[in-house]
C-alpha cells in the first residue's frame, strides 16, 4: 500500500507541474477551438455538445484528486519549513499547530496579533494574553513569548 502511495504521489507531482505549463494550456485551448469549429459540420448536433462536456467533466473529476494531493503535500511541507523555523528562531513556539485551529480561533488570534502591532510604537510586540476585563490583549514589549497562543502539537 506505502508503494501504490508512493507511485501515486509522484505521478500527482508529474502530472500537475505538467498541467501548469503555458503548452499544455495552449493545447487545451486548441483542443476548444477546434471543437467550435467543428460545430457547422455537425450541425451544433447533441452528440456535439455531448463530447466538449463528457471530456471536460472526467478531466476536471480527475484532475481535482492530483492537484488535491500535490497541494496536500506542499502544504505539509511548507508547514514542516515554518515550524523548523518557528524551533530555530526567537519565535513563540505556541505558533507550531496553529493551522489545526478551527477558522474562528484563527480569525481571533489575527485579530490578537493585529491589535499588539497596532498599539506597539517602539519594538517587536508579542501578545501575552487577552485582557477578559476590556477584550484586548496585554502586551510585553522586545520580547518573545506569546502566552496566549494556539496550544503546540508539542504540548502533547
Amino acid at each position: 500500500m506505502a508503494r501504490l502511495r508512493h507511485i501515486f504521489s509522484r505521478f500527482a507531482t508529474r502530472v500537475s507541474e505538467w498541467t501548469g505549463k503555458p503548452l499544455v494550456f495552449i493545447l487545451a485551448l486548441l483542443s476548444v477551438v477546434i471543437w467550435g469549429i467543428t460545430g457547422p459540420i455537425f450541425e451544433y448536433s447533441e452528440n456535439w455538445q455531448l463530447v466538449i462536456n463528457t471530456g471536460t467533466t472526467i478531466i476536471t473529476f480527475l484532475m481535482v484528486f492530483l492537484l488535491q494531493n500535490s497541494q496536500t503535500r506542499d502544504t505539509r511541507a511548507i508547514q514542516a519549513k515554518l515550524n523548523e523555523l518557528i524551533l530555530t528562531s526567537a519565535a513563540e513556539n505556541r505558533f507550531i499547530g496553529i493551522e489545526n485551529l478551527d477558522e474562528e480561533d484563527l480569525k481571533h488570534l489575527d485579530r490578537l496579533v493585529a491589535k499588539a502591532a497596532k498599539r506597539d510604537g517602539e519594538g517587536p510586540v508579542h501578545v501575552i494574553e487577552e485582557d477578559e476585563t476590556v477584550g484586548e490583549p496585554r502586551i510585553k514589549q522586545g520580547g518573545r513569548r506569546v502566552a496566549g497562543a494556539a496550544p503546540s502539537n508539542l504540548d502533547q
